[in-house]
């Protein structure tokens, strides 16, 4: 069996459903059956020529609408969808609503609004920070409108010394765009303003489609001065406010954006300048109490005592020096005298004679030494040129003999390695003979 469920679980777990799958959406429709209770809320039926929805637009909301709604009037709603549940009545809850005409227009600024988005026209790391103590403010605006009225009026309260420039432009109407665009190149081609403010007074999404254009937002970006935007009231929201490096509630919050507040500065400036005072009197306290500590030590050690301190501890050293040279001749003295007899006993003289007769001695024993060395010497090469002269081939060729060879020298031994009138060369004990074979005979076996 299937679990059972009240009825208010179940519109609850409906309600949770509904709300769950459906995102914001937009619903265009005709206002009906329009309801202001004493709550400030409002409840109404949306309807077209086939069907209808319940609405309800509570007060913290309707509060912000742009226009009164009436019944019959064609409408652009966003909401959420949800269930009533004590009813069971399936609902809208809306966040929004503007006219139709005004649909058609926030259709164009989403579209416009995706599309620069995509781009990265709005990267918040593009933006450029504020200058904290700008030189001059430029605003670009209308110079009638009440919103100059209210950045002057907030300047002269917050830093009179501030100098403004304003770059006239209409603010409406299908020369704002184009004069706005034009503003914001002069403003950076003349480069005499730190910052710039774009601003005008409140009006329907149609009265503040100039800020909407395209040509606006690319001129915000294009531009090198910081921008700051301050366009309607807190509800409007505008493309230029997302191109710009600052987004200002008001032309007032604007104001109060780009100036420094001049009554801070001087409580700051009045609370550094105490500062300053109390750590100067605390420092001039400090070397005081130490030129009090200074002059106390320099009474107790006055520099003439110490001068006479060290004049008697300078004639002390000098005699001490005095003594100590006098003992130190003393003792050279009798080195001196003590190295004189040493030297006496041992005396060079007699000591290079004795090396003189020695090295006479080795001289003739190296004379003798060397004579007969040479003479032995002499004896054995004899001996070993008679030995080699009788092994010698020179000697044997002396004797009548011959060393035959071929013409490349290799020496003939057998009659086998010539062949006949093969050229042979025969060295005799003196000089040599060129003949060529005419017979050979070979050995009997």
């Amino acid at each position: 069996m299937p679990p059972t469920l009240t009825v208010s679980a179940l519109n609850e777990a409906v309600r949770a459903e509904l709300e769950g799958s459906f995102p914001l959406i937009w619903v265009e429709g005709e206002l009906s059956n329009l309801a202001r209770p004493a709550s400030g809320h409002l409840y109404f039926s949306l309807k077209d020529s086939g069907a209808q929805v319940r609405c309800a637009l509570f007060r913290n909301r309707a509060r912000l609408l742009g226009f009164r709604p009436t019944d019959g009037t064609q409408v652009l709603a966003r909401a959420r969808v949800s269930l009533y549940a004590p009813r069971g009545d399936y609902q809208l809850i809306v966040e929004h609503m503007e006219t139709s005409g005004d649909g058609a227009l926030r259709q164009a600024f989403e579209a416009l609004r995706r599309q620069l988005e995509a781009e990265g026209l709005f990267d918040p790391a593009a933006r450029r920070p504020l200058p904290a103590f700008p030189r001059r403010v430029g605003v670009v605006t209308s110079p009638s409108g009440a919103a100059i009225r209210d950045i002057l009026s907030v300047l002269r309260r917050r830093f009179p010394a501030l100098p403004v420039l304003i770059f006239p432009v209409p603010v409406q109407g299908t020369e704002a765009a184009p004069a706005m665009v034009r503003a914001l190149e002069q403003a950076a081609h003349q480069g005499n303003c730190d910052v710039l403010i774009l601003a005008r007074g409140g009006g329907s999404l149609e009265d503040l489609w100039a800020f909407n254009e395209e040509s606006v937002a690319r001129a915000i970006r294009a531009c090198p001065v910081p921008v700051v935007s301050g366009v309607g009231h807190e509800t409007d929201v505008t493309i230029a406010d997302f191109a710009a490096d600052l987004r200002a509630a008001t032309p007032s919050a604007a104001a109060e954006l780009v100036s420094p507040n001049g009554q801070d500065l001087i409580q700051r400036v009045a609370h550094q300048q105490a500062l300053l005072q109390e750590r100067m009197n605390r420092r001039l306290h400090a070397l005081r109490l130490q030129l009090q500590t200074l002059e106390r030590h320099l009474r107790q050690q006055h520099p003439e005592r110490r001068l006479q301190d060290r004049s008697q501890r300078l004639d002390e050293l000098e005699q001490r020096l005095r003594q100590a040279m006098v003992r130190r001749q003393q003792d050279q003295r009798a080195r001196l005298q003590v190295l004189w007899s040493r030297l006496q006993r041992t005396s060079p003289a007699a000591r290079v004679l004795t090396g003189q007769e020695r090295c006479e001695q080795f001289s003739q024993r190296l004379h003798r030494a060397m004579d007969l060395r040479l003479e032995r010497l002499n004896t054995r090469l004899t001996g070993n040129a008679r030995t080699l002269h009788t092994v010698s081939p020179l000697a044997t060729l002396g004797r009548g003999y011959s060393i035959l060879a071929d013409e490349s020298g290799q020496v003939i031994r057998t009659a086998s390695q010539v062949q006949p009138n093969q050229r042979l060369q025969a060295r005799l004990g003196e000089g040599e003979i060129h003949c060529r074979v005419e017979k050979l005979r070979e050995p009997s076996p």
